[in-house]
């Protein structure tokens, strides 16, 4: 989701008036408990309200119209901080209303092994048990979360990722997982249950977006014993002033002209509402965003560690290259015309449907216009590609046309008789080097040229990774390529740093190294070699579509499977505490502002000499009060559009982003009170309501 679409939430009319019925609902004491900073305002709602009650029974501590203005006040800055939790939970609620709707039961089609597929037992899918079999054809819907275990599909996945387009499923490799609620729209699969009833993928999904499954991270339990320990210095200041007051009433031999229900106002002013009234928006928004990506957090820890992350391990296919490497030149062989290499080459790539294989088809057309060949008058014969042989070619009268890795074609060559000569040898050097992938053509037993292969970088990485560099983050490259592959192709892409011939060992060691040196590390992956290092990473963005293991290693999972999304994770990240920064920077100047606003009006019927501090003119120490509550009653309708959108996300250093907002959201929440708090007394005056 993007973030205009949080602040249309407040445009939603369905979801404004659910909100709504949710503030009221949230005033029970039990949920106001959770949040200590509210309930002290909770609290003096109700002692005003109790004064209220008192005053119309002549016990009066102050104009009965003034408490009542006072008590209701403070009873909408309590619905107020609820409206702006529940529309933070309102779309998560709308989230899992839809994925409720994906999660049915349906009939499951039961089977002893892979070997009885004929043995067929239909029962609904809520009967099934952990490890049971199942079998699974076009048309239906994947009973529960599994594993295939024989065959493969195209599933519908969009009742869970929104994506449209169908993607593949397969036994073998890491894009087996299914997930119950989607759909196979063609062949047939055979999965295992991996989960048991009532754990599915689903059900943690539609807690988690629900927010019942959302506790308070380190950050936020941090931030909160601080704004309590404020809250009560402030009550014991309150006090004092209490205390003060009427022993200087006393001394000058006048009535206490300072009432409880200022006190008890002014008490709330000081206290840090804003922050304490949206901190658990921030982070239910901050969530949502994460959800409203496909990417669904086990915890809000991890949301808040992608924040803090210091080093991001990247995959290289897929995340920093497009993954489908392209034919980029043909380097002959001395005295072998460069045509010639380009029509064997050509040949020996008309079956081959990988992209590499399109791309030489391709190159030589574009270069020296081969093409429109008869297949059938040729006469020949495709040698596919095998991971044991590591070269595909073609036999036609006679003749036979190898491709492939340096090594091998060396070793078919010399079994023809043949020589590979050192100048190949230069050549093949050269293109690995510049990070490239050589194949080398052979006829017979006679070397054509290689051909050069290139891992085309993606477009914009390399300025993602300077803004990463910008906010302190170093960026690592994992490949399974050489060292001077893996060297040429971080250089293109501007990487920090990388890891070459990549080995689970190898991952897990290197994260565990940097961790050992205070930084939090984050990485993705969707293999079961890749789970240790997930299980260590301090933010592990797991595929959607990889393994279980993966998947039960990571905090995080990635339900488009996108490689890339590891990195709008940390901005997400970041963009959570910078809001919370930001608002908690705002809420403590305005705390500041208010302190300085109201106590020289509040006191001036005791020390007239105060006059000369209340630079404001505020009309009387009532209207001051009560132009105080206000004002801190609306900052934070006011503030609730910024907490459900984020800060602007800004790629710049810590150092910088403190400074920006001390001066934006300090200054600001200085300033603001002086300002609004003045033109509400002027207000409030002009309609005689003081």
């Amino acid at each position: 989701m993007k973030n205009n679409e949080y602040t249309s939430a407040l445009k939603d009319k369905d979801m404004v008036l659910r909100a709504i019925k949710d503030s009221f609902i949230k005033l029970s004491p039990k949920i106001q408990a959770k949040n200590p900073v509210m309930l002290l305002v909770y609290i003096s709602a109700i002692l005003t309200s109790i004064l209220f009650v008192a005053a119309l029974f002549g016990i009066q501590d102050a104009p009965k119209g003034y408490i009542l203005g006072i008590a209701l006040i403070l009873w909408f800055t309590v619905l107020f901080a609820n409206f702006a939790e529940a529309i933070a939970e309102g779309r998560g609620k709308a989230q899992a209303d839809s994925l409720r709707a994906a999660k049915q039961d349906v009939k499951a089609y039961k089977i002893p092994s892979i070997d009885k597929k004929e043995e067929i037992t239909e029962i609904s899918s809520a009967q099934l048990q952990k490890d049971d079999i199942v079998i699974v054809k076009a048309g239906e819907q994947i009973p529960a979360d599994g594993e295939v275990i024989d065959g493969a599909a195209s599933v519908d996945e969009s009742a869970i990722t929104g994506e449209s387009a169908p993607v593949i499923r397969e036994s073998g490799g890491d894009r087996s997982a299914v997930t119950g609620g989607t759909t196979v729209i063609s062949d047939w699969i055979v999965m295992k249950v991996t989960s048991e009833k009532g754990e599915s993928f689903l059900d943690k999904m539609i807690a988690m977006v629900e927010g019942a499954s959302r506790k308070k991270t380190p950050n936020e339990i941090a931030l909160e014993i601080f704004l309590v320990a404020l809250s009560i210095i402030f009550i014991l200041v309150t006090l004092a002033l209490y205390g003060y007051s009427l022993f200087s009433a006393n001394q000058q031999g006048v009535e206490n002209p300072t009432s409880i229900t200022s006190l008890i106002a002014l008490l709330v002013c000081l206290a840090p509402t804003t922050i304490g009234a949206l901190l658990s928006a921030i982070g239910i928004a901050g969530m949502s965003r994460l959800n409203s990506a496909n990417v669904l957090a086990m915890s809000g820890r991890a949301i808040e560690a992608a924040g803090d992350v210091d080093i991001l391990m990247l995959d290289k296919t897929g995340t920093i290259t497009l993954g489908n490497r392209k034919a980029d030149a043909f380097i002959p062989a001395r005295g072998i015309d460069i045509k010639e290499l380009a029509d064997a080459a050509q040949l020996s790539s008309l079956a081959d449907e990988t992209p590499e294989g399109r791309s030489i088809v391709i190159l030589a057309k574009e270069k020296f216009g081969l093409r429109g060949r008869n297949l059938e008058e040729l006469n020949m014969e495709f040698v596919p590609f095998t991971a044991k042989t590591r070269m595909s070619g073609v036999n036609m009268d006679g003749v036979e046309i190898r491709k492939g890795a340096a090594d091998t074609i060396k070793q078919y060559v010399e079994e023809q008789g043949g020589n590979f000569n050192t100048e190949i040898e230069e050549a093949v050097n050269k293109i690995a080097n510049q990070g490239g992938t050589p194949l080398v053509v052979a006829k017979n037993d006679k070397v054509l040229g290689v051909i050069h292969l290139k891992d085309i970088i993606k477009k914009g990485v390399k300025e993602k990774f300077a803004d990463l560099r910008k906010m302190g983050i170093k960026t690592i490259m994992i490949t399974g390529d050489n060292p001077l592959t893996a060297a040429a192709i971080a250089a293109e892409a501007g990487v920090d740093d990388f890891l070459a011939e990549a080995t689970p060992e190898g991952k897990l060691d290197m994260i565990r190294d940097f961790q050992k040196k205070g930084h939090l590390v984050a990485m993705t992956g969707d293999g079961t070699n890749d789970a240790p290092a997930l299980a260590q990473a301090d933010v592990a963005v797991a595929m959607n579509s990889g393994t279980q293991a993966a998947k039960e290693a990571g905090n995080m999972v990635d339900l488009d499977s996108s490689p890339t999304k590891l990195i709008d994770v940390v901005r997400i990240g970041k963009q959570l505490l910078m809001t919370r920064g930001s608002l908690t920077t705002f809420s403590i100047a305005n705390d500041i502002a208010k302190y300085f606003a109201i106590i020289p009006a509040l006191f001036i019927g005791l020390y007239p000499g105060l006059q000369a501090l209340n630079i404001m003119g505020l009309h009387s120490a009532n209207a001051a009060v009560f132009s105080a509550i206000i004002y801190n009653a609306l900052v934070i309708v006011a503030l609730i559009p910024l907490a459900l959108k984020g800060v602007k996300y800004r790629e710049v250093s810590s150092g910088k982003l403190l400074s920006r907002n001390l001066l934006v959201y300090g200054l600001g929440g200085i300033i603001t009170p002086f300002i609004f708090i003045k033109i509400i007394d002027m207000v409030i005056v002009s309609l005689g309501l003081v």
